[in-house]
């Protein structure tokens, strides 16, 4: 392999769970590189890492290309939660619930006495061995925070800076360009704007970043002590009465989050390009709370007569392989990719960014091998 110098100036465009991860294991490998995170908008993990669910799964992608993912990330996040004290981590067991009219019988193992309402058969899908959750927006915040690193909010990259490499190999980054005039300097830079992969074409035209953007409803219930005391999460099968599929996670401190409630919008590559959605913000679907309230009600009078305390919206990334997208840039020297991590960049993301970071910094990662994720798989094109 050939010689790779550490950055001593490495910028991260996109301030969400995967770029802090980057962040946070760039610091940790090389202290002495300066790095910065360029947020678009007024805050970190203004979308799906601030407003996804949490669940993390070890086993769920065994015999896949992204096992590797998925242990070495669960056994991270365990590691960080101790380290960092996170207190939204938590192992916990999970049940399959099928749709229904019977009252539950409660012979699963691990049945929570508030899943008292009606539905069809109960059954154990994770005895908490393997699966946990944790609040995404604490793990992100906490990446940051550790990193150490420069963070730049209302900052819109719209473009990069390079220069000729002189033995003909293509071009290097030399620098970031904000919406308003500003450049900041850097020697390497990585993309990490999840659904808003697409945008990084514009700056690298040897690029094809394919990719949809799932937006879908989700709700948060208020705290109730039955299920503070009783964490167990729910997949809930097809209800044609709604129209959902509800996933039901009790949170550590009370709370009960709620995505599946269906009626999700599909936002092509081409708006995503142009940054549709990006500072925007994505409105919730009320229909489809109004969905997730009666499912909700259906399987648990915990919460009969209550409605959410937040309704919101936000998009998962998804390649057309279903496969994230992470590695260098064709023709452009110390440039990466770290996108498109589907329903699983929340799971993914310590060892995502743990791998991206042995990149950056030494050349080659160690953590997962990437070979599978390489954006050359959608086409290189002539600059």
């Amino acid at each position: 392999m050939a010689s790779h110098a550490a950055p001593k100036s490495l910028v991260i465009v996109g301030g969400g769970i995967q770029g802090a991860s980057i962040a946070f294991w760039a610091s940790k490998l090389s202290p002495s590189t300066h790095i910065t995170v360029l947020e678009a908008n007024d805050r970190v993990a203004p979308h799906a890492s601030g407003k996804g669910g949490g669940f993390l799964a070890r086993s769920w992608g065994d015999q896949t290309i992204t096992e590797q993912l998925h242990h070495n990330s669960f056994d991270l996040h365990e590691q960080l939660a101790k380290e960092w004290g996170l207190e939204s981590y938590r192992r916990l067991p999970v049940l399959s619930v099928g749709a229904g009219t019977r009252t539950f019988d409660k012979k699963a193992a691990f049945h929570p006495a508030w899943l008292d309402g009606a539905g069809g058969r109960v059954g154990v899908m994770g005895d908490s061995s393997d699966t946990a959750q944790v609040h995404p927006r604490e793990f992100t915040e906490m990446a940051i925070s550790q990193s150490g690193a420069t963070v730049r909010l209302n900052a819109k990259v719209v473009g990069v800076e390079t220069v000729e490499e002189e033995d003909g190999g293509g071009e290097r980054i030399t620098g970031v360009k904000i919406e308003g005039g500003e450049s900041i300097e850097c020697d390497a830079m990585v993309v990490a704007m999840g659904p808003w992969g697409p945008i990084a074409e514009t700056w690298f035209p040897t690029i094809n970043v394919p990719m949809e953007g799932i937006k879908s409803t989700s709700v948060v219930w208020p705290v109730r002590e039955e299920t503070k005391s009783e964490g167990v999460a729910l997949f809930c099968g097809e209800d044609d009465r709604y129209g959902t599929h509800i996933e039901v996670y009790p949170r550590r401190d009370g709370t009960i989050y709620c995505c599946g409630v269906g009626g999700s919008d599909y936002i092509d590559s081409d708006d995503l390009r142009e940054g549709r959605f990006l500072t925007s913000g994505c409105d919730p679907n009320l229909k489809r709370v109004e969905a997730a309230t009666q499912a909700l009600h259906q399987i648990s009078s915990t919460y009969t007569g209550l409605i959410p305390d937040v309704s919101q919206a936000c998009m998962r990334p998804c390649p057309p392989d279903a496969l994230p997208i992470m590695g260098d840039v064709p023709g452009f020297k110390n440039a990466y990719l770290n996108c498109g991590h589907n329903c699983w960049g929340i799971l993914w993301a310590p060892a995502a960014g743990k791998s991206m970071a042995e990149l950056i910094v030494g050349g080659e990662s160690k953590t997962c091998e990437l070979g599978g994720f390489d954006v050359r798989r959608f086409g290189v094109n002539e600059r």
